[in-house]
């Protein structure tokens, strides 16, 4: 990346934040420190053979048969990332044995136990060339202070000198296992779950959103924060796109596992790929059509079709509506609401022949915006709050609008209104992993900017998030389009799948 691309990228201000505290960070520790129990259990040791005077032996079948990580704890490592770290904890294993001693040929098992376990191992979080969170390196020490064995069988006592000698091989070996074992869980396993994160994503057949990280995320001692582009685009063209000038949201707590917070520019850029799509137009005709609206329209017009064509008095009446440019939100402490303007057309639609506009009006509309999150979606109910219509032709034809006010607003709450709550209620994924959801969630409105607050829950355990993770990267991987490789993460999620089908694809 040259140096003015840089600067350009550093200056591009965040749509969307995101900070993980210390709190999310203790609920996190607990997976983390199963995950790596699993992966230490999973460590392969290799057969032990060899001679010890008159001692010929065979070490096979080494197995991990319990971990005690009494003493973990995951935390923040200012401008690196996570260290995961674990102190003065046991090991036990179990072995089986093949010893050849002058004539005498004894087997049996060996329960081994290694005190004294330190593992401290710091993960490196980066944006990669994508905008994805990736942990780019990982720093890993391991120490087994010591480890001791106790033989079984008829001359498990006889044996007891050996041990010394075996238990200081097996410290050796299993010292040098356990860091390369977590490297592999981290850079494939961990960095395959973030995978799953959306980065550009479709929210339906219209629009997607950019998830992007704008820069490297941001380390404290008391959090990890990360700044995301936040930004909506048109399918069609997905480089036109909406500027961002609007206050950059500010995250000031800690109190809660996560917070969420979300500028004016990304509820904006989300109207303008709409209006880009065409989305806020509707056509109100037949039974869409109140009748008592229908009624004081032709009233309200009946000059002007008379002076048309008296033949146009029974002919159907309709309303054409189309957002003339992209609504705007504004946020302040007392709430959000969005801006739209329309141009109204006045059909009349004679049987057999092209409509006829009788008149043309603007409608300003003012909405209440209320943000939810539930689980991993962000969904934004609207009210109409103010209604305003005038005449684009004269300031006359504004005033004979007056009694069209209320029946008009009426049809806007039962039309118009559930059309755009109707994209918007469905709400958007927000960049967590899978299987991990917000709870217990407070939305606070700031001067520009939303902040959510939430706890942190977890549906599947890190194990099972990676196992998925694994699985999703063979639809990424495919060949598809967006919306077709949607459906199959879709159908493997919820096991729509038959079995044979949910196995090849899916891969469990």
């Amino acid at each position: 990346m040259s140096l003015v691309s840089s600067i350009m990228a550093a200056a591009e201000p965040a749509g969307c934040k995101i900070r993980i505290t210390d709190k999310g960070l203790e609920m996190l520790k607990f997976e983390t420190q199963r995950f790596v129990e699993e992966e230490i259990s999973n460590i392969s040791m290799p057969e032990m053979r060899g001679k010890e005077g008159r001692f010929q032996y065979t070490i096979t079948d080494v197995k991990i048969t319990e971990l005690n990580l009494t003493h973990a704890d995951l935390r923040f490592i200012p401008e690196v990332g996570l260290m995961f770290d674990v102190q003065n904890s046991s090991i036990t294993l179990s072995f089986h044995r093949r010893i050849l001693y002058w004539f005498f040929y004894d087997t049996g098992n060996i329960n081994a136990s290694a005190e004294g376990v330190n593992i401290n191992t710091a993960l490196n979080l980066i944006r990669d060339d994508e905008g994805r969170l990736k942990i780019n390196n990982i720093t890993c020490d391991a120490r087994i202070s010591k480890m001791k064995a106790k033989f079984s069988g008829t001359l498990g006592k006889v044996y007891d000198f050996l041990a010394s000698f075996l238990t200081t091989g097996m410290r050796f070996i299993l010292n040098q296992k356990i860091c390369p074992a977590l490297d592999h869980a981290a850079l494939v396993h961990v960095n395959s779950m973030l995978e799953t994160i959306p980065v550009k994503t479709e929210v339906d057949r219209f629009i997607g959103i950019d998830y992007s990280l704008i820069d490297d995320p941001l380390v404290t001692s008391r959090s990890l924060d990360m700044n995301f582009r936040g930004m909506f685009f048109e399918l069609r063209d997905p480089n036109d796109t909406l500027v961002n000038t609007a206050v950059e949201p500010i995250i000031r707590d800690y109190d809660r596992m996560v917070y969420l917070a979300l500028s004016e520019f990304f509820f904006d850029s989300g109207m303008f790929a709409y209006h880009k799509a065409e989305v806020f137009q509707m056509h109100i005709i037949n039974e869409k059509m109140p009748k008592d609206l229908e009624m004081l329209l032709r009233t309200t017009y009946f000059g002007v079709i008379m002076m048309m064509n008296p033949a146009l008095m029974d002919a159907p009446m309709s309303l054409q509506l189309a957002v003339n440019a992209p609504p705007k939100t504004t946020i302040k402490t007392s709430g959000a609401t969005v801006l739209m303007t329309a141009i109204v057309k006045v059909m009349v639609l004679p049987p057999g022949q092209p409509p006829v506009q009788l008149s043309s009006l603007t409608m300003e509309t003012k909405f209440n915006a209320k943000v939810s999150v539930k689980g991993k979606r962000l969904a934004v109910h609207a009210d109409l709050r103010r209604f305003k219509i005038y005449s684009n032709q004269s300031a006359l034809e504004s005033l004979a609008l007056i009694p069209l006010q209320a029946p008009l607003k009426t049809m806007l709450q039962m039309s118009v209104v559930p059309l755009i709550n109707n994209w918007t209620k469905r709400g958007v994924r927000i960049p967590l992993a899978d299987g991990m959801d917000l709870i217990e969630e407070v939305v606070e409105y700031h001067n520009g900017f939303i902040v959510i607050g939430a706890n942190l829950h977890f549906s599947k355990g890190l194990r099972e998030m990676i196992s998925g993770s694994m699985s999703l990267s063979k639809i990424l991987n495919l060949k598809l389009p967006l919306t077709e490789k949607a459906l199959l993460i879709d159908e493997c999620v919820s096991s729509k799948l038959n079995q044979s089908d949910h196995f090849k694809l899916c891969g469990t």
